[in-house]
């Protein structure tokens, strides 16, 4: 079990929010091979939270992002967990913190295609038709509530 956080990008100590952009990092870009801007500019804007589960010696394995789509709606982003870390249920769990943290808003997310069935886990619908973004299939999903 992963202790859990969340924060904005300006409360992160600075030594969390490198080890947080270095696995998204190394899972978006270097893992897929996909060169795009990781940096975005969404994790600074007003009300983004940062999310990340680490382990006892303070480790980060998971991240995610969640944002603020519009008043009642919330999305989840950037959801990544460490090599060493998959198959721990540390992203099922910061999802699930996720979900709690937006309330009665709407939780939406684009998930690569090939993990549709494990967000169906977690009570998301596919909610559009797939598309593809950096070379990489996605379908819209909505949590059903």
């Amino acid at each position: 079990m992963a202790t859990l956080h969340a924060a904005p990008v300006g409360e992160l100590d600075p030594l969390v929010l490198y080890a947080i952009l270095r696995l998204r990092t190394d899972v978006f870009v270097v893992e897929q091979e996909c060169a795009y801007p990781e940096l975005d500019g969404r994790d600074v804007e007003p009300g983004a939270l940062l999310l990340w589960g680490e382990d006892g010696a303070r480790r980060i394995l998971g991240t995610l992002r969640l944002l603020i789509d519009s008043p009642d709606v919330r999305r989840i982003g950037r959801v990544a967990t460490a090599a060493h870390a998959r198959g721990s249920g540390v992203a099922a769990e910061l999802v699930g913190y996720a979900i709690e943290l937006a309330g009665g808003a709407e939780v939406v997310l684009d998930a690569q295609a090939h993990l549709r069935g494990w967000y169906q886990k977690l009570g998301f619908l596919v909610d559009g038709p797939e598309f593809v973004e950096d070379d990489i299939p996605h379908v819209p999903m909505r949590l059903n509530r």
